[in-house]
């Protein structure tokens, strides 16, 4: 069979690059995916139920024979800087306990339940050993193996171990999506948040570009 790898993301800006000039078809309850002759991109939103949804999605438009779950990480890991590269050898859940391995790589990622403040970080580096943090990686490999599909977690740092993120939270609706107007309105309100908004929006410029680049050379893996 020809290989057809599934890259499993959060939000379509985290992909935008790559996913230039690809079919794009909005499915019901906000998923999105992005295909082409050699790949397909599913995009549903942040958390453990978006995930499955996403994977779910790939896996009835196309015969998928690898899922790759992809996009933003917070660094746990203070030597982490945006832009670096996670390539996870060990995906842990930190709800179940379960743990999900690629001898390929040696990085250690740990997926939440929901974006980590810096205490947080702190904490699941002394925990864990973690390079990084997410929400979604461990969904993915889960279902991986249930389906007996290879995987891998390819993250990048879009934030680091000392910056806080989890005020942004709040703007998480129920379906995983990034209220990004509400967050505009709340920010404008606050003159403290403005330092904290432009860094946040070069750290996601920098980590796409980082991002593009290495799911590219994974994409030629498949080809």
């Amino acid at each position: 069979m020809k290989e057809f790898p599934a890259f499993i993301a959060a939000l379509p800006r985290e992909v935008k690059h790559l996913v230039r000039g690809w079919q794009k078809d909005r499915l019901p309850n906000k998923i999105v995916t992005y295909t082409n002759g050699f790949a397909i991109v599913a995009c549903a939103g942040m958390g453990p139920e978006r995930a499955t949804l996403a994977v779910e999605a790939a896996m009835a438009a196309k015969p998928v024979t690898a899922l790759l779950s992809v996009g933003f990480a917070g660094a746990c890991n203070p030597s982490l800087k945006v832009g670096d590269i996670v390539r996870a050898g060990v995906v842990v859940d930190t709800q179940s306990g379960e743990r999900y391995f690629n001898s390929e790589y040696k990085q250690i990622l740990v997926s939440t339940p929901a974006i980590a403040s810096v205490q947080e970080k702190k904490r699941l580096y002394e925990s864990y050993a973690t390079a990084a943090v997410d929400m979604e990686a461990a969904t993915v490999a889960r279902i991986a193996e249930a389906h007996n599909l290879p995987f891998r977690a390819i993250k990048v740092i879009s934030d680091e171990a000392n910056f806080e993120l989890h005020e942004l939270s709040r703007f998480a609706s129920r379906d995983g999506q990034f209220r990004e107007a509400a967050f505009a309105a709340y920010s404008i309100a606050r003159p403290r948040l403005w330092p904290k908004l432009v860094q946040l929006a070069g750290n996601s410029k920098l980590a796409i570009r980082a991002l593009t680049t290495e799911l590219e050379s994974q994409l030629d893996v498949y080809k």
